[in-house]
């Protein structure tokens, strides 16, 4: 069995620990029957031939910046067929001054609500709320999805802006609560694709720490993305 190529980009915000989360998958990965290679900037994605060569590219670059000919390559990549995912802020709160990389993943971090102001302590756990991933008509369908019920977690829960051009096989609904300034329950993306071209892309929302992403459910899912969006033999 010829091996696939997987490319693991890491770096950005160090609170979303890009090297040991995607440490986390690399034996996966390497199981799986990919030849991975790590990169610690996104200075790869101008590399056109190194990215022709890639069928998987598994991203964790929280925040950032990505210059014009990095995006580009990136996008001309997924769009030939190379398979792009990613968890959390290390997809999809990514490169925010960069319109063409917010097309391409077709999602965007816009917050993550917080508890009650009386109830805030100055951390990171401020924003850990119990929330509920709802899987969808899709979504119980899909191969990334299917199997997994909807499952409870305590951690960031992220409001996305998004698109039309997604499908989304996960949702979870912010409630409105007295102390925000929103007026009824907004439901946002939890997990979605998207067709790219030749290429698929897979945001899986959940995964602020390791502890999220050890969490059968969401580990399952980020895993199972990893194996749909890589590239197909029609893309080849």
């Amino acid at each position: 069995m010829t091996r696939k190529k997987a490319l693991v980009v890491r770096g950005g915000w160090e609170g979303h620990q890009p090297v040991k989360a995607t440490e986390l998958f690399l034996p996966f990965l390497e199981s799986s029957g990919y030849d991975v290679r790590i990169e610690e900037s996104t200075d790869v994605y101008a590399d056109s031939a190194e990215m022709a060569a890639t069928d998987l590219v598994v991203q964790c670059v929280t925040m950032s910046e990505i210059t014009a000919d990095q995006v580009s390559g990136l996008s001309a990549a997924v769009r030939a067929g190379t398979g792009f995912t990613g968890w959390h802020g290390g997809i999809a709160d990514s490169f925010r001054a960069s319109s063409d990389y917010l097309h391409l993943v077709g999602g965007q971090f816009a917050t993550h609500p917080g508890k009650e102001p009386c109830e805030r302590r100055g951390g990171e756990e401020d924003n850990f709320l119990p929330y509920t991933v709802t899987i969808t008509e899709l979504g119980r369908e899909h191969p990334v999805t299917a199997g997994i019920e909807d499952f409870e977690l305590h951690t960031e829960q992220y409001w996305v802006l998004h698109d039309d051009l997604i499908d989304v096989l996960a949702t979870t609904t912010h409630p409105a609560q007295p102390w925000q300034p929103w007026h009824r329950p907004v439901t946002s993306p939890a997990v979605w694709t998207r067709q790219w071209g030749a290429g698929r892309v897979v945001v899986t929302t959940p995964g602020h720490n390791l502890d999220v992403l050890d969490n059968l459910n969401v580990r399952t899912v980020i895993e199972r993305g990893m194996l749909w969006a890589t590239r197909t033999a029609s893309a080849s």
